[in-house]
């Protein structure tokens, strides 16, 4: 155990309140409070999971019920905060609050107004991990006042989702980490390509398709179908682009299909956080080759590790693809193992909570 801490915490995990955990809705959230857990767990703290019903996780779970939050991509810049009737957000932090009294520190990964609101009013300090850049201004005000009172309570996934906030400086950069053990290497790829994430507008896959037309190199879609409308309007944009929809797997299944691929693409038309799904490809010798912002331009090395490219540049796309080979497969898993691993993320986390306790003059 690092030393910023000198005992185990009990640690409450509060998911996120946009789907259940396994069901795909709650996007790279779902991954990331799996190995978060798991990282935990391995340094000896206890860790507990609060999430709506119907999830499914190995770690100790409370199921709350009640009506799921709309997400939050495509509201614009002035929507207001929407709260379902029976809201599972609330009832959540309802559950928390009565228990709070058994944990030594509650961590929300839900990015929403609620649990920010909610942070002067419990007794134990709260790490807020936010998922997602700036997006509202109401999200916005709510982040910066919090991280006003509680130095140290907001963490992010990379410094470009932080530089989207007019407080970045004072977030705290977590990457993330993963059971690399689970991630087969794949040294021989096949001819095919693969994207990987919602199927939702802001993730960008008609640029991915348009590029698969052009080349003529099948491509394989993974994740979870949340617009079928987009879906359908692609398909019928490029007719004669090699393909197919394989639908949501869970990490083990996954990570076999995509390892046998020699190339990801992403291609979001907005500033991704992360990119979880660009540290599995790597972690299985799958060069990446991503839109030159957001979080996957802090992971992809260069010409090392895949190709970063303009963003909207369908050229650019054909031409990282005809450069593929110039990338060799175990530097890119190499990468995932020197920065990415669970051991990696656990430092980060305890140094991250230590950091609270001092300033919530709480011992550790």
């Amino acid at each position: 155990m690092s030393a910023s801490l000198d005992r185990p915490l009990r640690l409450l995990l509060l998911s996120t309140s946009v789907g259940a955990l396994g069901s795909g809705l709650g996007g790279g959230v779902e991954l990331t409070l799996h190995n978060i857990a798991q990282a935990l767990s391995l340094r000896g703290h206890s860790v507990k999971i609060v999430a709506p019903s119907g999830s499914v996780t190995p770690f100790p779970l409370v199921e709350i019920e009640g009506t799921l939050q709309p997400t939050a991509q495509n509201e614009g810049r002035t929507a207001a905060i929407a709260m379902p009737p029976n809201a599972v957000l609330a009832n959540m932090w309802a559950y928390a609050y009565q228990v709070q009294a058994q944990f030594d520190m509650l961590v929300n990964f839900a990015y929403d107004w609620l649990p920010f609101y909610l942070t002067p009013f419990f007794d134990r300090p709260i790490a807020h991990l936010v998922s997602m850049g700036s997006l509202t201004d109401t999200m916005d005000t709510i982040i910066a006042q919090t991280i006003a009172r509680f130095p140290d309570s907001i963490g992010v996934h990379s410094q470009a989702q932080a530089d989207t906030f007019s407080f970045g400086t004072q977030c705290r950069v977590l990457g993330n980490g993963f059971d690399l053990s689970l991630y087969q290497f794949c040294p021989q790829p096949e001819p095919c390509l693969a994207w990987v994430g919602r199927l939702a507008s802001e993730k960008g896959l008609e640029d991915a398709v348009a590029v698969a037309q052009i080349v003529q190199k099948p491509l394989k879609i993974w994740g979870v179908l949340q617009d079928k409308a987009y879906w359908q309007q692609i398909q019928q944009q490029y007719p004669t682009a090699p393909v197919t929809y394989e639908g949501f797997l869970p990490t083990e299944q996954l990570q076999s299909a995509l390892g046998k691929c020699q190339a990801l693409l992403m291609t979001p038309r907005w500033v991704e956080a992360f990119g979880n799904v660009a540290i599995e490809a790597l972690a299985c010798g799958v060069p990446v080759i991503a839109y030159h912002r957001g979080g996957p331009a802090e992971i992809v090395q260069d010409g090392k590790t895949g190709w970063l490219v303009e963003p909207g540049s369908i050229s650019g796309l054909v031409d990282a693809i005809a450069r593929l080979e110039e990338i060799d497969r175990y530097t890119c898993r190499r990468q995932a193992e020197a920065v990415y691993s669970l051991a990696a993320m656990g430092d980060r986390l305890e140094q991250w909570f230590a950091a609270i306790f001092n300033h919530a003059d709480i011992p550790t």
